[in-house]
């Protein structure tokens, strides 16, 4: 395998193969050992385990997970980088790079077929790595989370802005409806932060690494998940209105009365916002919704 984890073995690769970043997909390469250590230490990778990893971009991160893991299945957007990681982690038998689109990626499937059924859906759980562009971090999260895909735990390097919206609490203004899916889901926290003078090219924010740990059950019990992250997003969609006024104008079905029963019912004042609701109330929230609609 060929050491990527510099700014000049960086330069020497692009020029070598004749390809350029990629602004459309957010491509900064790591290239920081240190860092990529660290994040690695985080997965506490084992012989045991299986990692897939979403972006190896030049390999970076796959190469050092390669050397910690059982075997790294690595998803990878780009074609243009395919020939170049075959070159970077030539020798690591333990790797597979497929060409694909994650957010598409059935990585449950993907991890049966290339472990035999050992790993994925009814088998052991994996670990999930990944470096995330902005333009792609919230679909993906949202992606693995709602597919219920069978991972322990995702280690991800996001914007840092990003980072503060998965791990904020109600009443702070970085709360939203991806900060409820992900805590919904998963324990959430932010790990290290990461600057930008350690990506080539640097980007224009910071970043940091957030480690995502999957619940055995969700945080709180609610009797439709459909319902509840559409009353989630109904509670975020006009952030400047009161939660009364957000509810009457989502297009959910009831009239602003009974939305207002709907909220009394779980002892919600009607003039809150919705980045004050904790799971819980969105949970009762869901329950006394679904009950009025069926006329109890």
């Amino acid at each position: 395998m060929i050491q990527v984890a510099s700014p000049a073995a960086v330069r020497s690769i692009m020029r070598r193969h004749n390809i350029s970043c990629r602004k459309s997909l957010g491509q900064n390469f790591l290239v920081d050992l240190n860092i990529i250590k660290k994040i690695l230490d985080s997965a506490e990778l084992t012989l045991d385990d299986l990692v897939l990893e979403i972006g190896p971009g030049l390999g970076a991160l796959t190469a050092q997970a390669a050397q910690n893991a059982g075997k790294v299945l690595a998803v990878e957007v780009d074609r243009g980088l395919l020939p170049v990681l075959a070159e970077t982690l030539e020798g690591a038998g333990n790797v597979e790079v497929i060409e694909g689109d994650a957010l598409k990626t059935d990585f449950d499937r993907l991890a049966g077929e290339k472990t035999g059924g050992l790993f994925g859906s009814g088998g052991k759980k994996y670990k999930l790595i990944a470096n995330l562009p902005y333009y792609i971090t919230s679909p993906l999260l949202m992606h693995l989370l709602m597919n219920r895909f069978n991972f322990s735990v995702a280690i991800v390097m996001v914007q840092l802005e990003v980072a503060e919206r998965l791990a904020a609490g109600p009443g702070v203004k970085q709360y939203g409806a991806l900060s409820v899916a992900v805590q919904y889901f998963t324990e959430s926290k932010i790990l290290f932060k990461v600057p930008r003078t350690v990506f080539f090219p640097a980007p224009e924010v910071d970043s940091a690494v957030v480690r995502l740990s999957q619940r055995a059950l969700p945080a709180v019990s609610v009797r439709d998940e459909k319902t509840f992250f559409k009353l989630v997003r109904a509670a975020f969609g006009r952030r400047r209105k009161t939660l009364l006024n957000s509810l009457d104008g989502s297009g959910l079905g009831p009239d602003k009365a009974t939305w207002l029963k709907v909220l009394q019912r779980c002892g919600i004042d009607a003039s809150r916002r919705g980045e004050t609701l904790a799971l819980a109330e969105f949970a009762c929230l869901t329950g006394a919704y679904l009950d009025f609609c069926a006329g109890l």
